[in-house]
This record gives structure tokens, sequence and C-alpha cells, in this order.
């Protein structure tokens, strides 16, 4: 029997995101967002089944977000007639997306941050939120070898992960929000990539 959906799920898990933003993971209950949105626990609980399962639904949202401006980013540069250097801006691009998420949505991106997708998992979901959830490493691998195609003219395990240093590794590294820095860091993180894309990429094919 298909769960009640007496208020609207979106801003359920907008006010959650607050409540996790606010007050850190201790702050997220079923209760505490009941009394947030006004909300009947009952509904809630029928919503998202539990806590776990709440937390998993914004991460699901979360993520999906995230690489919904990644998958934007890339394709506004990687239109007809797109060149190696537009490939280049492309996943400048695709790497700056994290800071973009943390000026426009400050606590969906401090979800992503502080809450690992694994532990979510691990502690226990529903079909088919869990298969969602892992299913998001395929379309991150998607982006990624878009971009190598780009970049390099293949898709193979080199190509591909010297696109992940550039979106994954690099951002993670510097554009992370608990470290105060005197350095602008997306200024660091484009000369990092075009350092990489110049000296230790992949030969084109």
């Amino acid at each position: 029997m298909a769960r009640p959906r007496i208020h609207d799920l979106d801003a359920l898990l907008d006010a959650a995101e607050i409540l996790l933003a606010e007050g850190g993971s201790g702050a997220l209950t079923i209760r505490a967002l009941a009394e947030r949105t006004g909300a009947p626990s009952g509904s809630l609980y029928h919503a998202f089944g539990s806590r776990n399962e709440l937390l998993g639904r914004m991460w699901l949202r979360a993520a999906n977000r995230f690489l919904d401006l990644q998958r934007a980013a890339v394709a506004e540069r990687l239109g007809d007639g797109a060149g190696y250097d537009d490939a280049i801006a492309a996943t400048i691009a695709a790497a700056a997306i994290p800071a973009v998420l943390a000026a426009t949505a400050p606590a969906t991106a401090k979800l992503l941050l502080e809450q690992r997708r694994e532990t979510i998992i691990e502690k226990g979901l529903p079909e088919p939120l869990s298969t969602q959830l892992q299913a998001l490493d395929a379309q991150l691998l998607a982006l990624m070898r878009t971009l190598a195609d780009a970049l390099f003219g293949r898709r193979d395990r080199r190509a591909v992960e010297t696109v992940a240093v550039c979106i994954v590794d690099l951002p993670t590294a510097l554009l992370n929000p608990r470290r105060q820095r005197i350095i602008d860091p997306l200024a660091t993180l484009e000369a990092a990539i075009r350092g990489i894309l110049a000296s230790a990429a992949p030969a084109r094919a």
C-alpha cells in the first residue's frame, strides 16, 4: 500500500537538511522534523519509514542535485563544435561544483560533506532506495567517461582515472569549507587541473 503524501516531500527534506546543518547529526530526528514542519510524526514515519531512510532520501536528493549541476556545467561547454580547450573548461567547471553548491545551497553541501553514503547504506535501507544510492557511482562514471572522451578521445582506465583526480580528488582536498585558506582555492584548483592535463594526462587517441 502506498504511503500517503500529506505534506510536500521536498519541503520536508529541505527542513531536514536545515536541521542537520544547524545542529549536526543528533539534531535530525523524526520528532524534531515534526516540530519544525508541523507535520504529524505518524505522517513522517509513513513518508520515510525511519530516521535512516529519511537520511538516505536526503542524501540521494542532494547527490542528484550535485550531479545535475555537474552534467549541466559539462554540457554547456561541450556543445557542437567543442574543442580541446572547451573540454578543459568543462573539466574545471565540473570540479568547481562543490563551491557552487556551497554558495547556493549550503545545507545540501554540508549534508554531502559530513554524511557518508556507505554508513547510511550499511545501517539498512529498503529497496529501491539502497539501489538508487549505489547507482550514483554509475552516473558519476558516465560523466567522467564523457570528459575523458572529450579530453583524450578515449575512455580507458587511465583516461577516466585522470579525470577522477581532476573532478573528485582535487576538489575534495581544495574545496573543503572546514579548511580556512589564504590562497584562492578555485584558482588553485584550476591551476592544478591545467597542470595535470598538460603534463600527466594520457596521450590523445
